[in-house]
Formats: structure tokens, C-alpha cells, sequence
């Protein structure tokens, strides 16, 4: 017999599913049949079960926050088991020490996270049986049955799991010791608040904050242009004046009128026309980062609910694995391709792209390349291609840009002539004219709406010589504008570029030995947990950094803690780790000098903070407790067996970064405060006690929240009519 462990219970019974079985209290059991000959145990984690110790487990004195007992270094590091999932610790460990049971397989998430959880509940059940890995990247019946039938040796993916506990050791040092050293110095300061700082929330929040310094920095200048509008012959069109240094702005005011009287009425030449043609290939196929960039630019959609719908595509088989950080695909992957366009010609949706204009791209290397194919492909759809209209409006936006890039990367190039056109008016003033004809739509057909157009005009057909006469001109105004806010979708990029701000189609080879701030991962769950530690605010998709993480960054300065570069060398050295190329030991040294140097910089730093400009009292106040978490347990989470906790404006399951387990009941609902008890009731029994006083419009009622299992939410109910009435 064996037992396979999965990272949560869909992926589990997707697991399950090819094979014949039965459920059981916590796992599945399968018949034998040809991959299993003697039968199998499917079960799973919820996410991560198993947790590194508080301090105070390591020594007692830690449980105090003080400065004396900082830094704090564990010898070693150890986990338990979280207790609001202990009942299912036990059921696997109960099926893992079994006498039948000779082999393990380990079916987490096929990265390192999911090798770090399944690994962790093993070492902790202390069982030392064989093990395999199962490592696919769909979850499609054709995938999993190849995946069980050519499973990996452990050893192959064991240095994955070295990186994911070094970077889970890591970030308990310097978030631990950084955490407790600002928010204690800054209480003596008068600022009674837990100041939460990381290993890359920290450095993110400075891109953040850097870019709101330079908004409030940033002073207008006005500035004038001369425009015309020229006729030669029956055709229009526009022209600004330049100098000679090829500079159109005039800080003169008196100048730019003189100018533009100069040239009224006056006879015009059309003296050069260049003319470029320009090929722009189609776009790279998605990985994670691009795919939320893209859908934050166009659904306003965050970095985490992008993740959240493309795992849940995931799991139904549709979507290949989303935390994927590379934009090739191999040529295994590359042959499935015609079955996946030939189900997709057939959707109403797609069906006026086919037929294709390059039947194969098996050999184009803009998409093939098997060394760029890190632990995962890009993302692409799999051959189970749902029907498109049948998909609920969010998934079907998501599913939609896939499908469509798989598409393109299947079409010609598209082309375009720009056209520079220089006008001497008079013999003496210079104006100059741009625009552009698109001779191929090619792709862009395809993407239309993902393309924004560009600004360029659409130039009438002009040749050297013709002439013609000034038939408007003025001096226009403008003024210098501030940079603009980051987008969330624009963070995630400037994540991923280690705040290095890159917005162009060709990102990818800018990109391929670029370090970045966390993980395809973790970068969502990190602009999240800025969120919800009142950082950063995001108001009509634009990040705002608040007065609390601009005094966070303030007190910080420029040392190693806000620091991009060092932070994304350290993602680097952590990759070689999985790669095998690096020691852990030597890192996690590293880390213990760097967290001894973070409480010292602060020491040092906090004799000279002025914290004069800050209005104390109206700092958005964290809702954490004085526990390096997220906050107070109110209830069992009833989706996925996590930690329902407070978090400020709502109650929310902390496993959203850990499993994506999205639960969220928001504590005002139609005017109405929903109380911790009222949550506890709704978690453990699915149904609330009657609550009075809703409010919508100008009615008032009262209602239950009842549990719905489908959407996984709390939805109102009212009461039968006769209760209603007593």
C-alpha cells in the first residue's frame, strides 16, 4: 500500500479521481487497479499544518518584547503542529505508520512551498519509509496518470526543500527580530502600535514609499508648445515647432507667442518624410507575473484574487499550474498545442481567429525552449477546454487572456510604417509631425483589447516638396507632470524587477537574470499583507503608501532592511540553494549576522529619528496583537480548517497566503456589526443566530448569515414568514 500525501483536499480527490475509490474521514481510499496494483490512501494537508515555534518555545524570557532579549537566535529551528489542524496531523500520521503502508508519495504543490509542507508533516509523524515525488503541472486526468506512472526519486526535489525552509528560517529571524526592534524603539517614542517588517514586505513597502516622496516632491513647471495645423492642398494635419537641438518645450511664454505669430498664414513646405516599418512579434506566454500585471491592467483585478481564480482553474483541470515563473513551454507541451486550438476553434468566442497562420510553433524559440522552462511551463490552458461561456464571469476573464495568448503566439506579426514628416514654414521654422499606418494587424486582432493604441496619428500620404500654407497655429500651455502612482498590477512587475521599472512587451529577456523581490508566490500574498498592516492603501487600482508605512520606511533609512538589490541577491542565493549550488548553513548564517545588524542599525538610528511631522494619533492602527501574527483567532475557518482571524475590517482566513484559502466575512454587513461570537456560531454550525437590524435602503430587517457551501461565503437568509411576524 502507499500513502500520497496532497497540499489540500480538491487536489486530493482531483488526484483520486481516475482511479476507482471511496472517501473516508480524511483521506481516500483507492481500489487497486494498474498504477496502484495493491490500492492507495489519498489524504492531504490544509495548507500548512505544521508551523515554526513561538519564541517563548525556544527560551521563556523571548515571550517578553524587550530590547535586552534581541536579537533572538534559536540554535536551531523547530516546527509544531498548528492545533486547529491537528485532527487531520493525526489522520495522516495514523495512515503513514500503518504496517501495509511501505511507500510515500509526495504530491504537494510541484514547487517549493509544496515540497516544504508535505516534507515538514512527514519528519514531524517520524516515519522514515521510501518516498516518490509526483511532480506535473495540470491537473488533468491524462496529467495525473503519466505523473504516477513516471513518479521522481525524493532526492530529486529534496533541494527544493532546503530552500523553502532556509527562506521560512529566514524570514522568522529578520521579521521576528526586525518587528520587535522598530515597534519597541518607536514606543518609546510615544508610538504605541506593532510595527510588522520583513524580509521583502520591508523593501517593497520603500519602492512604495519612494515613489510617494517623489510625488510630494515633484513641483509643475509650465512650459509652452507651438502647434499648427497645416494644408497642403485638400489634406490636414498637425505639426509641433522643435528647435534646432530637436527640443519642442519653450520656457518663454512671450517667445512661444512670437512664434506662433510669426508663422500665421504663411506658406508651407513639406521639406523630409521618413518612413520606418516596424514588425512587433506576438507577446510571451503568461507566467504568473504577467498574468496578474495584465489582469490588473485590465479588470482592475489584484495580484492575489488573479492567483485566487487561476488556482481555482487549476484545480478543475483547465489551467495548467499557475505559480509559474517562466514563459516557455518544452516540446512535450508544444505537441498538445493543435488538440488545445482545435477545441478552442470550436468556442463561439475564438472561432474568428482560425484558421491559424502558423499551423506549429514547436520550433519557434520565443515559446520553446526547454531551458528557460524552470520547475513549471508558462501558463497555458490543457487540454481539458471547458466551455468558455459556462464559466463564471471572473474565471472566464482569466481563462480568456490565456487561451488568447496561446492563440496569438499562433499568428503573424504585426506591422506597422511610422512616418516622421518635417514642415519648413516660411524657409525658417521647423515643425515636425508624427504618425503611424498599421499594415498588418496580425496578432493584435487577437489581442486587441489587452493592446492599448498608441498615441501616434494617422498621417495623411505626404511627399518631399508639396506645399501648401499655415492654416491654424497657436502657443499651448502645459505643465510638467508628477510620476504617477504604481498600479498593483505595476508592483508586482517592479517586484519581479527588484525596483527596476521595466513596462514593455519584451520584459522577459530583461528579465532572464534579473533577482526580484520574493517569489511568482509569494509577491501577491506580500502587496496583501502591506494591505492589511495599514502600509499601503489602494484606492481606484493606484497604491497610496500611508503615513504609517511612510514612518516605518522613515525610521528605517537606507540601511540593509529597505534595501531592493540586497533583498533580491538573497532570492538569488536562496534559488541556488534549490538548484543544489549553494549551502544553506552558509546562508542561514548569513541571516543570523544580518538580524544581529538590524537591531543594531536601529538602536543607533532611533537616538536620532524626528518624529515631529507625524500626526501620532492619526496613524491607521494595526488590529495585531503583540504576537508576531496576523491577529486574534475568532473561529475555525469552515472551508479549508485554518485560523479565522480578526483582521481590522473583516474576519479572514490566515491560510490566504499559505493554501489561498480566500474565506472573508466582512464585520458590517447592511449597516449591521457582526460580532466574533456571530462568526464562531456561523463557522461551527454553518448558520448564525438570528441577527436584528439590517438595514437596506430604507427597510430594516432581520436575517441569519448562513454558510454556502458552493461559493464558500456567508450569504443572508431570512426567517421563515411566521417568524418573521412574531
Amino acid at each position: 500500500m502507499k500513502v500520497v500525501i496532497a497540499e489540500k483536499p480538491d487536489q486530493a480527490m482531483k488526484l483520486a479521481s481516475p482511479f476507482p475509490h471511496k472517501k473516508q474521514q480524511g483521506f481516500i481510499e483507492v481500489h487497486p487497479n494498474r498504477i496502484f496494483p495493491k490500492g492507495a490512501f489519498f489524504t492531504w494537508a490544509v495548507g500548512h499544518i505544521c508551523e515554526l515555534v513561538p519564541p517563548e518555545a525556544y527560551n521563556p524570557a523571548w515571550k517578553k518584547w524587550s530590547l535586552s532579549t534581541l536579537p533572538l537566535i534559536p540554535e536551531s529551528f523547530h516546527y509544531q503542529v498548528m492545533k486547529s489542524k491537528a485532527k487531520q496531523f493525526g489522520i495522516i500520521k495514523q495512515l503513514l505508520k500503518r504496517t501495509d503502508v511501505t511507500e510515500i508519495i509526495h504530491a504537494g504543490d510541484a514547487g517549493r512551498e509544496g515540497e516544504l509542507i508535505v516534507r515538514t508533516i512527514v519528519e514531524m509523524c517520524k516515519v522514515k519509509k521510501p518516498m516518490k515525488r509526483l511532480w506535473i503541472s495540470s491537473l488533468t486526468e491524462r496529467a495525473v496518470t503519466a505523473g504516477f506512472s513516471a513518479l521522481l526519486d525524493e532526492t530529486e526535489t529534496r533541494n527544493l526543500y532546503h530552500e523553502a525552509y532556509s527562506r521560512s528560517c529566514a524570514d522568522w529571524l529578520v521579521g521576528m527580530n526586525a518587528s520587535r526592534v522598530y515597534t519597541l524603539l518607536l514606543k518609546q517614542k510615544g508610538i504605541n502600535d506593532v510595527f510588522s517588517a520583513g524580509r521583502v514586505q520591508t523593501p517593497t513597502l520603500a519602492l512604495v514609499v519612494k515613489r510617494e516622496k517623489e510625488i510630494a516632491a515633484f513641483k509643475p513647471e509650465p512650459f509652452w508648445e507651438v502647434k499648427a495645423t497645416f494644408a497642403i492642398g485638400k489634406k490636414r494635419y498637425e505639426g509641433v515647432w522643435h528647435k534646432d537641438d530637436g527640443e519642442s518645450r519653450i520656457l518663454d511664454p512671450q517667445l512661444a507667442e512670437r512664434i506662433a505669430a510669426f508663422c500665421r498664414d504663411k506658406p508651407a513646405e513639406v521639406s523630409e518624410v521618413e518612413t520606418e516599418r516596424k514588425e512587433f512579434l506576438p507577446p510571451y506566454l503568461f507566467n504568473l507575473s504577467s498574468l496578474q500585471a495584465t489582469a490588473n491592467k485590465m479588470f482592475k483585478y489584484s495580484p492575489q484574487k488573479t492567483l485566487e481564480i487561476a488556482q481555482k482553474l487549476y484545480v478543475k483541470g483547465i489551467l495548467s499550474y499557475p505559480r509559474s515563473d517562466s514563459s516557455f513551454v518544452t516540446q512535450e507541451e508544444a505537441k498538445t498545442f493543435p488538440d488545445i486550438l482545435a477545441k478552442l476553434s470550436r468556442q463561439p468566442e475564438y472561432q474568428s481567429h482560425f484558421p491559424l497562420s502558423k499551423a506549429s510553433i514547436a520550433q519557434d524559440k520565443r515559446y520553446v525552449n526547454q531551458k528557460k522552462v524552470t520547475d513549471h511551463y508558462a501558463i497555458i490552458p490543457t487540454e481539458q477546454v471547458p466551455t468558455v461561456a459556462r464559466l463564471s464571469g471572473e474565471e472566464r476573464n482569466i481563462y480568456d487572456l490565456v487561451a488568447r495568448r496561446l492563440i496569438a503566439a499562433h499568428q503573424e506579426s504585426a506591422l506597422f510604417d511610422y512616418t516622421t514628416v518635417k514642415t519648413l514654414v516660411d524657409g525658417r521654422a521647423v515643425f515636425i509631425s508624427k504618425g503611424k499606418v498599421q499594415i498588418r494587424a496580425g496578432w493584435r486582432e487577437v489581442l486587441f483589447d489587452e493592446e492599448k493604441e498608441d498615441k501616434e496619428a494617422v498621417l495623411p500620404p505626404l511627399a518631399k516638396g508639396e506645399t501648401g500654407k499655415v492654416h491654424k497655429v497657436e502657443a499651448k500651455e502645459s505643465k510638467t507632470q508628477p510620476p504617477k502612482r504604481y498600479t498593483e498590477g505595476q508592483l508586482i512587475t517592479l517586484m519581479k524587477t527588484a525596483g527596476k521599472h521595466l513596462d514593455n512587451q519584451e520584459l522577459e529577456q530583461v528579465l532572464m537574470k534579473t533577482e526580484g523581490l520574493g517569489t511568482e508566490a509569494t509577491r501577491a500574498g506580500i502587496i496583501n499583507m502591506l494591505k492589511e498592516r495599514k502600509y499601503i492603501e489602494v484606492r481606484k487600482n493606484q497604491v497610496f503608501a500611508t503615513q504609517k508605512g511612510m514612518l516605518l520606511i522613515e525610521v528605517i533609512g537606507d540601511k540593509i532592511l529597505a534595501s531592493p538589490e540586497m533583498t533580491a541577491r538573497w532570492e538569488q542565493r536562496l534559488q541556488e540553494i534549490g538548484q543544489g549550488e549553494a549551502s544553506p548553513q552558509a546562508f542561514m548564517e548569513q541571516v543570523r549576522k544580518l538580524s544581529h545588524k538590524i537591531v543594531e542599525d536601529a538602536v543607533q538610528q532611533s537616538r536620532e529619528w524626528k518624529l515631529d511631522g507625524y500626526d501620532v494619533e492619526a496613524l491607521p492602527k494595526s488590529k495585531q496583537t503583540t504576537k508576531f501574527s496576523l491577529g486574534s483567532k475568532v473561529a475555525v475557518c469552515r472551508a479549508c480548517g485554518g485560523d479565522l482571524v480578526d483582521k481590522g475590517d473583516f474576519y479572514g482566513c490566515a491560510n490566504y497566503k499559505k493554501s489561498q484559502c480566500a474565506v472573508t466575512v466582512s464585520k458590517t454587513i447592511l449597516g449591521k456589526k457582526i460580532t466574533p461570537a456571530a462568526v464562531k456560531k456561523l463557522m461551527e454550525t454553518g448558520k448564525t443566530n438570528l441577527i436584528k437590524g439590517f438595514v437596506k435602503g430604507k427597510e430594516r430587517f432581520d436575517a441569519y448569515l448562513h454558510w454556502e457551501e458552493a461559493e464558500k461565503k456567508a450569504k443572508i437568509s431570512l426567517p421563515p414568514l411566521k417568524e418573521k411576524s412574531s
